[in-house]
C-alpha cells in the first residue's frame, strides 16, 4: 500500500475517484472542499495499491491542538473507499495513516467522522470495525432525523394542521427563489434563536450553487402576494437528499409555510428517492437534544440516524 500526500496535481484524479467510490459524495469533490481552503491546513491523503487508488482520506491539521481532523470543513469524513477494497486493507490503511501523521506532523490524535451509512452506495462500515480495533473513543454523537421515502410514516396532527393553514392562506411552493432573500431569512432566524450566523456566507452559497447546479437547489414558499416566507437549501446525493438549511420568517412559521415546504419535497419532488435526511437536532457534541427542532422533523416521519465522531490516540 502506497501513501501519497494530496497535491493540486491530483485534483482530477481525486474527483474521478470520489465519483466512482462506494461511499463518496460531492462534498468530497475538491471544488466543494476548497471553497474555504484558506480556513484549514489541508493534509489529505491518497492510498494506492498497484498504482490504483483504493482510498482517499480528506483531512486537515490543527497545529495548536496537534490533531488531524477528517475534515473540519465537512459534515462527515473518514475514508472514501473503492468498491474493491478489503477489510484487511482498511485495517492497514489506518495503520499507515497513523504512522504518517505521527511521524510527519507529530500529531497526537486523529479525529475521525465516519460517513453515515445512508450515504453509501454499497456497504462501507469496515472503518467502524477498524476503529474498534484501534481502541478509538466515541467523542460525540449527533442525532439526525431521516425519512425512509419508500414507506414514510403518516404526518402527525400538528404537521397536518400546519398544512391546512398553508392551503387556507393560498401559499405557493416554488422550485427556486432568490438566494440572498433566503439567506436573509436564515440569518435572522439563527441570530435570534442561537446568536450565530450561517456557516456559509451568501457569496459562498452562490459559488457552490454555481459549481453544483444539479446537486444544490433552493426551494421556497411564497405568500399569495409573492413574498418569500420559507425556504430550504437541498443537497442532492442521489439516493439521499439532505436539507442543509431550513428557515422561515415569523409570518411563515405562523402560516404553515415550513409544513408545506417539507411536505411537497417528501411527497412530490423527492418521493422516488431512498432517504430524506433533515440533519442533526443535537448540540454540544450530542449532549443536548433540541426537542423543539426534532419534534417538527419527527412529525414528518423522520427517525434516528447517528453522525458520530471518534478520536484515535497516536
Amino acid at each position: 500500500m502506497e501513501l501519497i500526500p494530496y497535491s493540486d496535481s491530483m485534483y482530477d484524479e481525486w474527483n474521478t475517484f470520489v465519483s466512482t467510490s462506494k461511499n463518496g459524495t460531492f462534498l468530497f469533490d475538491r471544488r466543494f472542499m476548497e471553497y474555504h481552503s484558506d480556513r484549514f491546513s489541508d493534509c489529505s491523503i491518497v492510498l494506492k495499491d498497484k498504482n490504483r487508488i483504493i482510498a482517499c482520506f480528506p483531512a486537515n491539521y490543527c497545529a495548536n491542538e496537534q490533531k488531524v481532523y477528517s475534515h473540519q470543513g465537512l459534515t462527515y469524513g473518514g475514508f472514501i473507499m473503492d468498491t474493491k477494497i478489503t477489510s484487511y486493507q482498511i485495517l492497514e490503511a489506518f495503520r499507515v495513516i497513523s504512522d504518517y501523521y505521527r511521524s510527519r506532523f507529530f500529531a497526537k490524535s486523529i479525529i475521525y467522522k465516519p460517513i453515515p451509512y445512508i450515504y453509501a452506495k454499497y456497504p462501507s462500515e469496515d472503518d467502524l470495525y477498524a476503529l474498534f480495533r484501534m481502541s478509538a473513543k466515541l467523542v460525540s454523537r449527533g442525532l439526525s432525523s431521516t425519512v425512509l421515502l419508500s414507506s414514510p410514516l403518516k404526518l402527525t396532527e400538528s404537521r397536518k394542521g400546519g398544512l391546512r393553514k398553508a392551503y387556507r392562506e393560498h401559499l405557493e411552493f416554488v422550485n427556486g427563489g432568490d438566494l440572498e432573500e433566503f439567506w436573509a431569512i436564515l440569518d435572522d432566524v439563527l441570530c435570534e434563536c442561537h446568536s450565530v450566523h450561517p456557516v456559509h456566507t451568501v457569496a459562498e452559497l452562490s459559488l457552490l450553487c454555481g459549481y453544483f447546479p444539479e446537486k444544490i437547489k433552493l426551494f421556497t414558499v411564497l405568500s399569495s402576494d409573492g413574498k418569500m416566507l420559507a425556504g430550504t437549501l437541498v443537497f442532492d446525493f442521489g439516493d439521499v437528499v439532505h436539507t442543509q438549511y431550513i428557515a422561515a420568517s415569523k409570518i411563515g412559521k405562523a402560516s404553515g409555510a415550513l409544513d408545506l415546504l417539507i411536505y411537497k419535497l417528501i411527497s412530490e419532488v423527492y418521493s422516488e428517492r431512498k432517504y430524506f435526511d433533515f440533519g442533526v437536532s443535537t448540540e454540544c457534541g450530542g449532549t443536548i437534544l433540541n426537542e423543539g427542532l426534532i419534534f417538527q422533523k419527527e412529525g414528518f416521519g423522520g427517525r434516528g440516524v447517528c453522525y458520530d465522531t471518534y478520536e484515535i490516540q497516536l
